[in-house]
């Protein structure tokens, strides 16, 4: 099914239901997480409050508000690795990479993502998007999409270049790491949505197409079974990090196609659609501030 988080007409937080005739069954106040919460340890979801709202009516917003965290993979397809200059990769002989966004980067649909002064390059990262339901430590691969809430389409955007405005030792290859990681920061630079799709109705997540188009040209497109390391593997090696809680998100990584790889980034007035085969499109208008 699909699960949503969205404001009413009088500004009001509530999630629901989304049907195939577009109709929203309300299921109660606040966004998704105490659905997921309430489903992590086995009990029943909560029940339609029997009011039903058109979708055209709300607002949505990100399923998940104040995700406990947003952890994220780098390098996990090898053509964007290949398209970087990267090595080819032995996955037996690696493991993942793993970075976090804080909480104000998260942005829902249709929320303008403000192009910061500091940037001197923003790039755009279609991303299949696992938000966990079921928490835990050192979970097996085996057992890993059995934590498993849903999906949902996520946007890695990242600021490639950053002008600080002085001379920096760009020499020092720390300069270089801080920069990558540090663009990945930006406010409203992990937009996901629009609305999360249980994992039963995702028969398999490694076999879902996801494309990304600005102003309708496309840029990405490939399959999540070009990840180097799957959404279990990921789990998996996220779990021995960190205790995974409910509610958590994890980005798992890009396919080839980003800006970066011809120079080309975005600008005042783009828009952003990035789309998964099953869940949906997210879209990100963009302004420079």
């Amino acid at each position: 099914m699909r699960l949503c988080s969205y404001r009413t007409s009088d500004d009001e937080l509530r999630h629901g239901r989304l049907g195939d005739d577009e109709l929203i069954d309300d299921l109660g106040p606040g966004d998704l997480s105490a659905l997921i919460a309430l489903g992590s340890d086995g009990t029943p979801p909560a029940r339609n409050t029997g009011d039903r709202l058109r979708l055209d009516e709300v607002t949505l917003v990100a399923p998940l508000l104040d995700p406990p965290k947003i952890l994220c993979a780098a390098s996990n397809y090898q053509a964007h690795i290949d398209e970087g200059g990267g090595q080819l990769v032995d996955p037996a002989r690696t493991s993942p990479k793993i970075f976090t966004k804080p909480h104000t980067s998260l942005a829902g649909p249709g929320d303008v993502f403000e192009i910061p002064e500091i940037s001197a390059g923003a790039d755009w990262e279609a991303e299949l998007t696992v938000v966990i339901g079921r928490g835990g430590r050192d979970i097996a691969v085996e057992n890993a999409l059995e934590h498993v809430f849903g999906y949902t389409v996520g946007n890695d955007v990242s600021l490639r270049k950053l002008a600080l405005g002085f001379e920096r030792d760009t020499e020092n290859a720390w300069v270089g790491f801080f920069d990558w990681l540090e663009g990945k920061w930006a406010d409203g630079a992990a937009p996901i949505g629009p609305w999360i799709v249980t994992a039963d109705e995702i028969i398999d997540p490694q076999a879902l197409e996801l494309t990304l188009t600005v102003n309708g040209e496309l840029k990405q497109r490939s399959s999540t079974g070009a990840m180097i390391h799957s959404c279990a593997e990921l789990i998996a090696f996220c779990s021995r990090l960190c205790t995974l809680s409910p509610g958590d998100l994890i980005m798992t990584g890009t396919p080839a196609g980003v800006g970066a790889s011809t120079g080309t980034f975005l600008a005042d007035g783009d828009v952003m659609v990035a789309s998964i085969a099953g869940i949906g499109e997210l879209t990100t208008p963009v302004r420079t501030a």
